[in-house]
């Protein structure tokens, strides 16, 4: 486990670095495309609504100044795609994309051919909170790729070169999106609750879904392998998975999060991750915090209520949001990827092609998968 010093160090940080412009070069012989090889039109997934995926023809676009078209290589769903999938969209979703350059426009440094990976949100670049490295949190956001603009699940994406992040290319493009939700929401997290706690000595993980399961992993290659890190939920088939990562799971269709941690010798907690955004799932990280304990919450959802003098005052406990993460910090977990391939690849439970992504979307929301991926 990491010394206080070395987490302190690593959490000193309250902000994140500013975006940089990535050059590296990659090997494009067999992957660039010029843009007059391009076809006009393709079909792609069209999320109708009633949980039902069909069928629509987009017209491929050109990039304009300060763009990129990707060719998508794999895109990983998301639990946040559950709206966009029963109630349907005109905007094809997925927001976990990693593709190859295969065409750019005027002002632009990437070279066709690059691989890489496709940051959530279109920041401004230029707000008080871009110029800071704050990309997650900019204030003139331009827009969120696959749910305002088109997204991951269509075989091209238009992209600002700002928000493509490139990757070596002998990282698999599956395992690229690995960068996005697991790790860079998750390391982003952890980092936010080093702010107010340098020391943490256990966790507690709400919702062993692919977040939840992500958080596990990225706490043990933060923390260390013996880091304990207690994580729950109904799935019996994701608290089996988070039990092969290292967790110790609680099944709350037979305990309470405070007797599954009491059986597993762990009474209290410095860190809580509400990874599942259910207000009784806050409510139980909060009751199993210890003093200076944290309750990051990650998910979107439900609320938390709190009596101020004994939940945060007495034992000077805090609860923070984390928003994603920012940009700059893909750079940092695309090594910590690279060092940690095997820890991480099993949150991959399912792959499939995007002529089966009606039934990957089922499967996924019965709750019988960790990280599923379309590839293309």
């Amino acid at each position: 486990m990491p010394s206080r010093k070395a987490f302190s160090s690593w959490t000193a940080e309250t902000n994140c670095s500013p975006p940089a412009i990535h050059t590296q070069a990659f090997d494009t012989r067999e992957i660039a495309m010029s843009s007059s090889s391009l076809p006009s039109a393709v079909k792609v997934p069209h999320f109708l609504g009633q949980g039902r995926i069909g069928l629509i023809e987009k017209a491929v676009p050109e990039p304009g100044p300060g763009q990129l078209l990707l060719q998508v290589k794999a895109n990983a769903l998301c639990g946040s795609e559950r709206g966009q999938f029963y109630n349907g969209t005109e905007v094809t979703p997925g927001h976990e994309a990693a593709g190859i350059v295969v065409a750019a426009g005027p002002n632009t440094h990437t070279p066709v051919g690059t691989p890489g990976v496709v940051f959530l949100m279109d920041y401004c670049g230029e707000c008080r909170s871009c110029r800071l490295g704050l990309t997650n949190v900019c204030l003139n956001k331009r827009g969120d790729m696959g749910f305002n603009r088109d997204g991951g699940y269509g075989v091209y994406e238009l992209v600002s070169e700002s928000v493509f992040f490139p990757v070596d290319a002998d990282i698999p493009m599956t395992e690229a999106t690995l960068l996005l939700d697991i790790m860079g929401t998750n390391s982003h997290a952890i980092r936010r609750a080093g702010l107010v706690h340098p020391d943490p000595q256990s966790m507690v993980v709400a919702g062993a879904g692919p977040i939840g399961l992500g958080m596990l992993a990225m706490a043990k290659i933060r923390f260390g392998a013996d880091f304990p890190v207690v994580i729950f939920d109904i799935s019996p088939y994701r608290l089996q998975l988070a039990d092969t990562l290292g967790g110790l799971p609680v099944d709350l269709n037979h305990h309470s999060l405070a007797q599954g941690m009491k059986d597993h010798g762990l009474p209290e907690a410095d860190l809580a991750m509400d990874t599942s955004g259910k207000g009784t799932a806050r409510q139980a990280c909060m009751a199993a915090l210890a003093k200076r304990g944290v309750l990051v919450c990650i998910g979107h959802g439900e609320g938390l209520s709190l009596s101020v003098s004994p939940d945060l005052i007495a034992g000077e406990r805090a609860v923070m949001g984390s928003e994603y993460f920012c940009y700059d910090e893909l750079t940092e977990n695309l090594e910590l990827l690279r060092n940690h391939l095997p820890a991480l690849q099993p949150i991959i439970t399912h792959r499939f092609s995007v002529e089966d992504i009606q039934a990957a979307f089922e499967l996924f929301f019965q709750g019988q998968t960790g990280k599923v991926i379309i590839e293309q």
